[in-house]
């Protein structure tokens, strides 16, 4: 279920869905800049400096809990703010309200560092919706993207188990 809106969006950018990750999705940039050095090094191979993308979430096209070996900027855009629930290396975790109303503590701008595990969801009835985008530097990669596991992730963030098990899909229970 989603709004016209929503479904407008869309058609409108051409959008797919992001393969086991679930929001809808549109690449709009890429450096043609090479990473190099100490940088480069942690990755399996080349990497751009950056890429972009303009997503969207619905309650069912979610975005399930996964990591990715850079960082990534998420900037809202429009519709329902999100809840975004953040499981970090160090074994603490946070649940973040990504939106436009500052006065209530949402953000507009949001930071995942890499290696954090994350989540997220639109706040609101069925067909609230999430409109934004992520910059990621060094650019996106399938390589640098890891599913989570629902029983897995419970395990090592046990406060978590009800996010989590609302962030990950039947494909995801476990390995």
């Amino acid at each position: 279920m989603m709004t016209e809106e929503a479904k407008i969006i869309i058609d409108r950018l051409g959008m797919s869905r992001i393969p086991h990750e679930g929001p809808w999705f549109v690449a709009t940039h890429k450096s043609s800049d090479l990473v190099e050095g100490l940088l480069a090094d942690r990755y399996t191979g080349p990497r751009y400096a950056y890429s972009a993308i303009y997503a969207l979430m619905t309650r069912e096209d979610f975005s399930a809990m996964h990591r990715l070996a850079s960082d990534e900027m998420w900037h809202f855009y429009g519709g329902s703010p999100a809840e975004v629930l953040l499981l970090h290396p160090d074994g603490h975790g946070e649940v973040r309200i990504f939106g436009p109303d500052l006065s209530n503590g949402e953000e507009p701008q949001l930071l995942v560092s890499r290696g954090t595990w994350m989540g997220a969801k639109p706040v609101g009835e069925n067909k609230a919706y999430t409109f934004l985008a992520n910059t990621l530097s060094p650019a996106f990669e399938y390589d640098d993207y890891e599913p989570g596991y629902r029983v897995e992730l419970i395990e090592a963030y046990p406060d978590f188990a009800d996010r989590i098990t609302e962030l990950t899909r039947a494909d995801s229970i476990s390995r």
